[in-house]
């Protein structure tokens, strides 16, 4: 994802929603805010606190999954569908350091009926893969929340 030129999209989310992971109306969690590029992508560039470590100076595995999922959950709600994670599959791949400033990245692979295909990846400020996913999401019945 070439972000050089590109004029990017807020990934919309309810205004008082308590997901841990992008909630506004959760102050105990990430607050994470994404955006859409121009191909469909959607990234977020958060520094994690140290509030959520593990180890002392890295972030703790949970929230590291966290991340990851909410970056493929926000690549299905880019295209107006709200759907919730049936499968995912994490490599973690080096210690991402807390505090530091992170680049989210989430793409829908592909979509059949209702299950969506997604994968996601975190990356530190030099570029090096710290932590990949990939994950299958099943589109929610109207009536069933969102």
């Amino acid at each position: 994802m070439d972000n050089s030129a590109e004029n990017f999209i807020p990934v919309e989310h309810k205004a008082q929603s308590r997901c841990f992971g992008c909630g506004s109306a959760n102050p105990a969690g990430l607050q994470l805010e994404f955006l859409m590029a121009g191909d469909g992508a959607v990234f977020c560039l958060p520094a994690i606190s140290d509030k959520f470590e593990g180890q002392p100076g890295y972030l703790h595995g949970g929230v590291i999954t966290t991340l990851l999922d909410e970056a493929m959950s926000k690549s299905v709600r880019a295209t107006g569908v709200t759907a919730m994670t049936r499968r995912l599959e994490i490599d973690f791949l080096r210690p991402v350091h807390s505090g530091a400033p992170l680049r989210l990245e989430g793409r829908l692979k592909r979509s059949e009926g209702r299950k969506h295909w997604t994968e996601a990846r975190i990356l530190n400020a030099r570029g090096q893969l710290l932590a990949e996913a990939t994950g299958l999401f099943i589109e929610l019945r109207s009536g069933h929340g969102a």
